[in-house]
């Protein structure tokens, strides 16, 4: 058996004598861009957002930052959403997602609507904002936000806030009693 030292300088030696007759090509006199590099795209945001909203099982279309929200569940009388909209409705609390992932998002978004049947609240504020800053991903948690509480049970209808109340940033969300 060999030693590995040995073993070690023989491959050494095979490659030497591989590469005794490469010569290093002439230089090229082609000048290299000085133009900035392209800009960095937040492709694992992108990415975590597709699996969330996959994992939430989101057929919905995507909203842009402009869009109201307006949902309500079946059996649920117009007028009723028709007062969430005008404000009618006191908000008894509201979270801010601001500055979240969508992941750390729908998790606090998750854990507040289970507090807030707990406490019996009937109607909550949500504010994800409106989605100006996402170019052209749109508004990433203004349409998860939609996506999750479309399929939560206990939430009975939701509409975007009036303007003076933060208007397409936050919605208004009507919780069923306990």
């Amino acid at each position: 058996m060999q030693h590995p030292d040995d073993e070690m300088q023989d491959e050494a030696e095979l490659f030497r004598r591989a590469m005794q007759d490469v010569r290093p090509l002439k230089g090229s006199k082609r000048v290299l861009s000085r133009s900035r590099p392209p800009r960095a795209r937040a492709v694992f945001a992108r990415a975590e957002r597709a699996t969330v909203l996959h994992e939430i099982g989101t057929d919905l279309y995507e909203l842009q930052p402009g869009d109201e929200l307006l949902f309500r569940r079946a059996g649920v009388p117009e007028r009723v959403l028709r007062q969430l909209r005008r404000g009618q409705y006191r908000v008894e609390s509201a979270i801010d997602l601001h500055g979240l992932t969508v992941a750390a998002a729908l998790a606090q978004l998750s854990a507040f609507l289970h507090a807030a049947r707990a406490r019996d609240l009937r109607c909550v504020c949500i504010i994800h904002g409106k989605g100006l800053r996402s170019g052209m991903r749109g508004p990433v948690l203004k349409n998860s936000v939609n996506a999750l509480l479309r399929r939560s049970d206990p939430v009975l209808a939701f509409a975007s806030a009036r303007p003076v109340a933060g208007g397409t940033g936050a919605t208004l969300v009507l919780l069923a009693r306990r």
